[in-house]
């Protein structure tokens, strides 16, 4: 990835995280979601958003749904705030490394304790 390329991931991914905090009113989209990584395509023009949350009581298929449809407001503002030549088309991925990550550490702590 160039560095030009990390740096404009860098800058949507923090500026689709203050969005999600102070605009996006769906309520699939209200709860504790982090933006966890974005990846632009060589040409700038494609960009992979991978959200990940909090607690499994999420509905995974939902929050993408409401993510896809918050997707035209979110390139719009991106516009708005980003000084870029072309603003990405988003699309969005669950990430599910958080949770992954977790449950690594419960069964070291459980292979820990045992011992």
């Amino acid at each position: 990835m160039s560095r030009r390329s990390e740096r404009t991931s860098k800058l949507i991914q923090r500026e689709i995280s203050e969005l999600l905090e102070r605009d996006v009113s769906d309520p699939r989209l209200s709860r504790l979601i982090s933006v966890t990584e974005v990846t632009l395509s060589p040409d700038l023009r494609h960009a992979k958003v991978f959200v990940s949350t909090l607690g499994s009581e999420i509905n995974k298929e939902d929050m993408l749904a409401g993510f896809n449809k918050a997707s035209g407001f979110l390139r719009k503002e991106l516009a708005l705030h980003l000084k870029l030549r072309y603003t990405p088309q988003l699309s969005f991925h669950y990430d599910d490394s958080i949770e992954r990550g977790a449950k690594l550490l419960k069964l070291i702590g459980e292979l820990t304790t045992t011992e």
